[in-house]
């Protein structure tokens, strides 16, 4: 479990700084997305498995799609900067795709998890990050997250009226 956290974490680190200094922004996006996957991984070997889905299908899914969608946008005037001009990538991607094979081979044993719990207590056992955890911490009536998370909708749900609001706002007043 430590080589998978280190390879994890040079793989992270390593991809956020390829993102910061590469100048191609879709490459950069393409290695955001690596730190959040890296990210979900080290949910999973926390036992945070829904912070890890969460991780993947809010961040790694939507958000990514969002950040994709103005870089092309913004890059209308400009398509050569989108242009590839290496010619090391046939050889990387050789080499990633086989590393994947081999993990994909190896994976029975690198995920192997014990089949036997310890005996505790359930009073002592919480699982933070299922969905359990989350569910029991938020909507408990002897937590005190309930409030702040149902001011946090009331927030969004105000914010969202607002731009629908000024969105109809100013398309009326384009209007001829």
């Amino acid at each position: 479990m430590l080589i998978l956290f280190w390879i994890l974490a040079l793989t992270c680190v390593g991809a956020s700084i390829a993102m910061v200094v590469t100048q191609n922004p879709v490459r950069s996006a393409l290695y955001l997305v690596i730190t959040f996957l890296c990210v979900a991984v080290f949910y999973v070997m926390l036992s945070a498995q829904f912070l890890a889905a969460v991780q993947i299908i809010v961040y790694a899914g939507a958000i990514m799609v969002l950040f994709l969608f103005v870089i092309m946008l913004l890059n209308l005037g400009a398509p050569q900067a989108l242009r590839e001009r290496g010619t090391l990538q046939p050889f990387f991607a050789a080499v990633l795709g086989t590393a994947f094979v081999v993990m994909l081979l190896l994976s029975n044993s690198l995920v192997a998890l014990s089949k036997v719990r310890p005996a505790a207590p359930p009073e002592v056992y919480v699982p933070l990050g299922t969905v359990e955890g989350i569910g029991k911490n938020l909507f408990d009536p002897k937590q005190p997250w309930i409030l702040p998370f149902e001011i946090t909708s009331i927030l969004l749900l105000v914010a969202i009226v607002g731009a629908v609001i000024m969105a109809k706002r100013r398309i009326q007043d384009h209007t001829p």
